[in-house]
């Protein structure tokens, strides 16, 4: 994704006139995180520019060998994302580098700053490095047997939701002990992800995918009564958002789901609604049947697609980059039969002609 305007939450744009790649705001605040990219980037690609809005001027630069995959911020640490490390900063100024770590290949920048703790890429594909920001504890989780895809921390920082390039599930883990307390799955078809995200108020996890479909799950929690006292994952009352196996609404397979030795899908969780969004691919330079020419300094090449914000705590945005850069908007709520939907409720061409 390559724009030039960056709209600020005051609908003010900020005019480069050259091309970014990477935007992050810092909440509300008037720090804004760019990168350069695109055919004509405003900033070199290995670089990482702190905008502050109010005196409309650079006020950090922070330079590195490689090209800048992702930057998080938060009003203590700047930390960004190489292909092969995560670098950890005080937000001061000058900034002072606290820490690196080093990753397996990251090329999409998985990165969550929470306000206790730091989530990325282990140096071993699949697995995941949890870092305390306060004491620099750290913990490894095993999540996949493959490279994560995506990653996305609870709101309150107590849940991190993973996905690998399978794409057919999203394994759920407790950060306080690294345990993993659920399965999501999302379909038996391999797919890629495109986003992960946890509503603000931490009860509902919603992805996306190449399959163009939009599913939302209940988050299993930790610190919620009704996942205290469940057994470990695998074991048939842990399978579920609920007590029983007879109350679990989203095992999709009822009865199948009780009987042991059956493969393992039958009594995952799956999603209570799901909603297609669009994919629409950006057409070749040059016209249809010529060559795709890729995205300078884009993962994979491609405008993203499917990119999840939750709004509130029952308002999705969906969002997707390139030619027909769009928006669309879904609500999540309860029909008159009792059954929870997911619609689509206004979209919107944001970058098209």
């Amino acid at each position: 994704m390559s724009v030039a305007k960056v709209v600020k939450t005051d609908n003010e744009p900020l005019d480069f006139n050259a091309g970014i790649s990477i935007v992050e705001m810092l909440g509300r605040a008037n720090y804004i995180a760019l990168v350069g990219g695109g055919k004509q980037p405003k900033f070199p690609q290995n670089k990482v520019i702190i905008w502050d809005d109010a005196k409309q001027k650079a006020v950090i630069t922070l330079e590195f060998r490689t090209q800048v995959h992702r930057v998080r911020l938060s009003r203590s640490r700047i930390v960004v994302a190489l292909q092969n490390s995560i670098h950890m900063y005080a937000f001061s100024s000058p900034p002072e580098k606290l820490s690196v770590f080093e990753t397996a290949d990251n090329l999409n920048g998985l990165c969550c700053l929470g306000t206790k703790i730091v989530a990325f890429p282990g140096n071993a594909p699949g697995r995941v490095q949890l870092v305390e920001i306060d004491t620099g504890n750290v913990s490894i989780i095993p999540a996949h047997g493959s490279p994560l895809r995506a990653m996305e921390l609870s709101p309150d920082g107590q849940v991190l939701a993973t996905a690998s390039e399978t794409g057919t599930l999203i394994r759920i883990f407790a950060t306080s002990n690294c345990a993993r307390i659920a399965e999501l799955r999302r379909g038996v078809d391999q797919a890629t992800i495109y986003s992960v995200g946890i509503s603000p108020d931490n009860t509902l996890l919603a992805v996306t995918s190449d399959k163009s479909t939009l599913h939302i799950f209940d988050l299993p929690h930790p610190l919620r009564d009704d996942y205290n006292n469940s057994p470990q994952i695998g074991t048939a009352s842990s399978i579920h958002s609920v007590g029983s196996i007879d109350e679990a609404p989203n095992q999709k397979w009822g009865l199948l789901g009780k009987i042991p030795l059956l493969p393992r899908f039958f009594s995952d969780i799956y999603s209570f609604t799901s909603a297609r969004f669009e994919t629409v691919d950006d057409p070749s330079i040059g016209g249809v049947g010529a060559p795709y020419i890729p995205i300078p300094g884009v993962p994979g090449g491609k405008a993203a697609k499917g990119i999840i914000g939750w709004l509130n705590e029952y308002t999705i945005m969906v969002i997707g980059a390139g030619r027909d850069g769009r928006w669309e908007r879904f609500i999540v709520g309860t029909a008159d039969d009792g059954k929870r939907h997911c619609i689509r409720n206004g979209w919107k061409r944001y970058l098209g002609s």
